[in-house]
């Protein structure tokens, strides 16, 4: 397909981004291209707006960014056959080799030669975006748009919440940022006692609230060793999802988890973190896990069900929607904490 399309361009190594016009991506014979109905922003395409040291040392701009969506196929490949023009799709966001030693045992989340779609390519913050037909995971017909474009961020909630056993144990999610407050509603949908959320903004803990979080903590205004504590008869929680990225809740976390409890860490600290490993890793006998991605495409697959079985609804999250025009509005509200989940519709 020819011609050209608006897009939101990363133009240059510094804060902001612009509204462009770009050529329409051309396909190879393997891959796929979609017309964008819906995407949504992560905190992800916040690092990269408002260009902070990571993306400084990640990205190149200019390019197109962007990497939650969902959409209509729009023309196929030669070679592609898992997918047809008209069929609904959203898509895993991780390009992996199928090569290394990862990919070769089934470990394709933790590919050592990952890319990242937005983030190492262009991505669909667009009218059109072209990705591998590999990458694609087709949508129930009767998904919302918005709903199927924030997919690929409940992956990282139910991966991380998930890593382990909840049912019937103590969950805290520390950062309530969009992925965190999914990770409540997914542990209380995965039978967890208490799911109990820590954040500084009460917006935040609101929306946990909503999804599922049976107790919230605004760790501004109390103590949350001391809350947790309470909560849990002195004996601290099962399992900790650390979301935040911060170095002292990052802290806490592993203080308020119990002995043989899980940290499962899925942000990313921009700097190195002091941990007690004598104190609160070894003598406590905890599990720590790093977790990057979405297990492909298993997570996909829980993902799905969850949210066609109503066991998780997200409704609550997505709380505003903006033409693709007004994304510097979306962004904003992003960077201010005002928000859930911010949809963009090309």
């Amino acid at each position: 397909m020819n011609g050209k399309m608006k897009a939101v361009v990363k133009h240059h190594r510094g804060f902001g981004a612009e509204l462009k016009m770009v050529d329409i991506p051309q396909i190879n014979d393997h891959e796929v291209l979609i017309k964008v109905k819906a995407t949504s922003i992560c905190g992800t395409d916040v690092h990269i707006y408002t260009w902070d040291a990571w993306s400084e040392s990640r990205v190149n701009p200019p390019y197109v960014f962007g990497h939650e969506f969902s959409g209509e196929v729009a023309q196929v490949g030669s070679k592609v056959t898992n997918v047809a023009v008209g069929d609904f799709v959203s898509a895993e966001t991780h390009l992996v080799c199928y090569e290394c030693p990862q990919c070769l045992t089934g470990n394709y989340h933790i590919c050592k030669n990952t890319k990242i779609i937005g983030v190492d390519t262009d991505g669909c913050f667009a009218e059109y975006v072209a990705l591998p037909a590999v990458n694609l995971w087709k949508n129930p017909k009767e998904m919302p748009f918005d709903t199927a474009s924030i997919q690929e961020p409940m992956g990282n909630a139910v991966h991380t919440v998930l890593a382990g056993d909840v049912a019937g144990k103590s969950v805290a999610v520390i950062g309530c940022g969009p992925i965190g407050i999914m990770a409540a509603g997914v542990a209380k949908a995965a039978g967890a006692s208490q799911v109990i959320a820590l954040d500084l903004n009460d917006y935040r803990l609101n929306l946990a609230k909503e999804m599922g979080a049976t107790a919230v903590i605004n760790s501004k205004n109390e103590d949350p060793l001391e809350r947790i504590s309470e909560l849990t008869d002195g004996n601290g929680v099962d399992v900790v999802c650390e979301m935040s990225g911060h170095p002292a809740a990052m802290n806490q976390g592993f203080k308020m988890v119990t002995n043989g409890g899980r940290v499962s860490i899925l942000s990313l600290p921009v700097r190195p973190v002091e941990i007690d490993v004598t104190n609160d890793i070894v003598f406590k006998g905890i599990t720590v896990q790093g977790i990057t991605g979405r297990k492909m495409y298993e997570t996909w697959q829980q993902v799905s069900r969850l949210l066609k079985s109503g066991q998780v609804d997200v409704t609550p999250l997505i709380t505003h929607h903006f033409p693709l025009e007004d994304f510097e509005k979306g962004f904003n509200l992003m960077i201010e904490g005002k928000c859930g989940k911010v949809v963009l519709h090309p």
